[in-house]
């Protein structure tokens, strides 16, 4: 059996009765009386401290909101937790250290004056859970971010010319850190028996921003336009990706001033996000990508926003004519981050999207508020056709309000290049000018093929 003694042990060494024994002991005789007296009660108050007796730690804990749970693990539990020792007078047991003259005093014999030999034989070695602060608030932070839950709106659908609830709106939670770090931390001390802790993350619900309820006070009651696109001929991927993409877009609501953005209502496209390789206009090549079709979506919608009278704010043409977005000069090419097509609601009540395919024709309607305005859309004109398949288009949007004032009066200028420009997967990249190109066509081609 080890001996004990004041500074020989790891249990006494720094232990805060035993310093101040040791400081009084030696150090006594330079105080005035008055200041030996304060210091033997800070003593007295130390020897017989309120120590946490250790507990057995839980095999895990839960921490859990309505629906759904993180659960910290044994290893997790033990990264938080000491286990610190300290001596203390246990009068229901007989102490195992051999030398209890561990605090004989050679000025003052300060022991014998507080501590009996007898009950000196008392002495036992505590121990008691300590916590790791940081380690601690570390896991809970990163519980808390999983734990949080969005919100999710009501999802409207309009059937039969009614706006109708597809799916109710579902409230969400936002984790509490602070509170969360200091429920953990209470449950690790508290007296226990389960093995397994269970607790409620504390927090606070977050409301949806579109109830089923706010239907009216979202003013959805009028069809104000309506775009249409065909995409006849299209190969399986790229209308499998139109279907794909459309769901990004149902029930989508826009506020009154809000400016809308079709890439970040799209999202990430990727084959994670369940979108094909088809063709896309890239890298001055036609190649396939994922996600090759969208720009039908985008185009549609922007129709759509042109016929409704809102001002577009963002939009950029396809680099060469492309047959599905006939008729010309009316389409709106997108791709992450940029070019995106962008408008304002500028109507008085939200704007609500509803897509829909029949056959081979995508169409997309605006549901609101009307106000009476007057649209014009005055094109798309063909201003130049090449027979290299290059061309320029023009067409105007005018909006008047109800009482025939104009707010509106935008023009779309669309330049397109030769599609020869752009070569497919297995087309060749020509070396030598073809006989029925002119001088320009050549020298465009060469520059955007860096020959």
């Amino acid at each position: 059996m080890a001996r004990i003694g004041l500074f020989s042990s790891s249990e006494f060494e720094y232990n805060i009765p035993m310093i101040l024994f040791r400081f009084f002991q030696t150090q006594s005789r330079s105080f005035p009386p008055s200041a030996r007296i304060l210091l033997l009660i800070a003593i007295v108050s130390c020897i017989f401290p309120a120590v946490a007796e250790a507990r057995a730690l839980p095999d895990s804990i839960m921490l859990k909101t309505g629906t759904e749970a993180v659960t910290f693990s044994r290893d997790d539990i033990v990264s938080w937790t000491t286990i610190d020792t300290a001596p203390r007078i246990d009068l229901s047991s007989y102490s195992e250290i051999e030398n209890t003259d561990w605090c004989f005093g050679t000025v003052f014999p300060a022991c014998d004056f507080f501590l009996s030999k007898h009950t000196r034989l008392h002495t036992i070695i505590a121990s008691h859970t300590g916590i790791r602060e940081e380690p601690l608030r570390n896991s809970v932070i990163q519980a808390a971010k999983e734990l949080n839950e969005e919100p999710r709106n009501a999802i409207l659908a309009v059937k039969d010319n009614t706006m109708t609830i597809e799916q109710p709106e579902r409230s969400g939670f936002e984790v509490d850190t602070e509170q969360a770090i200091a429920a953990v931390h209470a449950a690790l001390l508290a007296p226990r028996d389960e093995k397994t802790l269970v607790i409620d993350a504390p927090g606070t619900p977050v409301d949806a921003d579109v109830k089923g309820s706010d239907i009216e006070r979202l003013g959805i009651k009028d069809l104000i336009a309506e775009g249409t696109t065909n995409f006849a001929g299209s190969p399986k991927n790229r209308v499998f990706n139109i279907n794909r993409a459309l769901k990004q877009f149902q029930g989508v609501l826009i506020a009154p001033g809000e400016e809308f953005s079709f890439v970040k209502s799209l999202g990430p496209v990727d084959g994670e996000n369940g979108y094909l390789p088809e063709l896309v206009i890239k890298n001055n090549r036609t190649e396939p990508e994922f996600g090759g079709g969208i720009c039908q979506v985008s185009s549609t919608v922007f129709r759509t926003a042109i016929f409704a009278g809102l001002k577009i704010t963002a939009r950029r043409n396809h680099a060469y004519p492309v047959s599905y977005y006939r008729p010309y000069g009316m389409d709106a090419t997108i791709y992450i981050p940029n070019p995106d097509l962008k408008f304002i609601n500028n109507t008085p009540g939200h704007i609500f999207l509803q897509p829909s395919v029949s056959g081979t024709k995508l169409t997309f309607q605006m549901y609101g508020t009307k106000d009476d305005r007057q649209v014009k859309v005055d094109g798309p004109h063909i201003l130049e056709s090449n027979p290299d398949g290059s061309m320029r288009t023009i067409f105007t949007q005018e909006v008047n309000d109800a009482a025939g004032q104009n707010f509106i009066r935008d023009s779309f200028r669309s330049n397109y290049k030769s599609p020869s420009l752009f070569p497919h997967p297995g087309d060749e990249i020509l070396k030598v000018k073809p006989s029925d190109w002119s001088k320009r066509q050549w020298e465009e081609y060469r520059r955007t093929h860096a020959l």
